[in-house]
């Protein structure tokens, strides 16, 4: 059977859980806010056993040096500087992670999209499937017949979305491959990255429809006057397109959402035990949870990432139960008589899935 790499966004979730989890202040007796790393952890948890992973690895931004910027200083230029308590625990996750024993990659000069790339290739090298973790659309030009995306949005790790080339072409109508070149040309606003003006989803779509590329459609443009595009998608199209400003946009955006696939992730995913390779140790998981005082997660942790069916180490040595950490969950009792038949499945919600994430392309 096909081994699965969750590949998660560190970025991206504890962003979410930062401001899903922001009312509650949760902080450790010695004043460290938390509520975002023990957020993030949970949909980990949860992601780690939706799709059965059997490795993990966390990608997170290099904060202090950041390589695209370096070459396009609009780059995110418009950002504000992150609350102090957002930066300890993007800090605080990746330490949390890493002690637990998860493969916690912070690449220098580069950014948890280089990460999650850079795994998915090693992943598929290594006859692997990926799939990848995050709120962020740009990840969806990783998709490929060996690598998802569970797309989170609000209704947690459940009710998301996991991303395939057919659910993408089905939800957008483009192939995986052409959605860099679909974004470039639309920009994106979060990145204060302008695409080509008066070029939105609906047109971008009908260009890379008709001519495959965007390289394309601007030959057509430069060598025959942009006869076909006037054809397929009008004239006003073509005025667009032979706007260099706007080319130049294209081809930067181009570039910069182009995500790096041959990091050194230092990832051996044939060797065990290695960071990352489920099952984690034991005592270590829980070391490191105790430790950020994260212990209401120790049994999902435990049975998610060591082992549904062995006793967790606090229980065994005899040591006394960590703070918060309730007895084990008791198994349903069986019913008597005869099995009764399963209830019908309920639908899928796939068209309201569809529709949050098509509203946030």
């Amino acid at each position: 059977m096909t081994k699965t790499l969750l590949a998660v966004d560190g970025n991206s979730l504890i962003h979410r859980a930062y401001h899903a989890g922001a009312a509650s202040g949760t902080r450790t007796r010695d004043g460290r806010p938390t509520w975002a790393v023990r957020g993030a952890l949970s949909q980990v948890l949860g992601a780690c056993d939706r799709v059965s992973a059997d490795a993990v690895v966390v990608g997170f931004d290099d904060a202090s040096h950041n390589v695209r910027k370096t070459v396009h200083p609009e780059y995110k230029s418009h950002r504000a500087e992150k609350p102090t308590d957002l930066v300890e625990q993007l800090a605080l996750a990746a330490d949390v992670f890493r002690d637990a024993g998860l493969h916690v990659v912070t690449p220098p000069g580069h950014e948890a999209d280089d990460v999650l790339a850079s795994a998915a290739a090693h992943a598929d090298a290594a006859g692997w499937r990926t799939v990848v973790c995050t709120s962020d659309r740009d990840a969806f030009a990783l998709i490929t017949p060996t690598t998802s995306v569970l797309r989170l949005i609000n209704g947690g790790v459940e009710a998301s979305p996991v991303l395939t080339p057919e659910r993408l072409r089905l939800m957008i109508g483009i192939d995986p491959a052409q959605y860099r070149q679909f974004a470039a040309m639309r920009g994106d606003a979060s990145d204060n990255l302008a695409g080509i003006r008066g070029i939105g989803e609906k047109t971008g779509v009908a260009l890379l429809t008709a001519f495959g590329t965007v390289e394309a459609a601007f030959a057509d443009v430069d060598e025959h006057d942009g006869a076909r595009v006037a054809a397929e998608v009008g004239k006003a199209v073509v005025r667009k397109l032979a706007d260099p400003e706007g080319r130049a946009a294209y081809r930067r955006n181009v570039e910069l959402m182009t995500m790096r696939t041959d990091l050194d992730l230092r990832l051996d995913l044939a060797a065990s035990p290695c960071p990352g390779v489920l099952p984690l140790d034991a005592t270590t998981l829980h070391r490191a949870l105790a430790g950020a005082e994260l212990d209401s997660l120790q049994w999902l942790a435990h049975r998610t990432l060591v082992s549904w069916d062995a006793e967790p180490p606090w229980r065994t040595s005899g040591a006394r139960v960590a703070p918060g950490v309730g007895p084990a969950p008791a198994a349903p009792p069986a019913a008597p008589g005869p099995v009764a038949a399963a209830p019908a499945p309920v639908p899928a919600p796939a068209a309201a899935a569809e529709d949050d994430v098509l509203t946030l392309f």
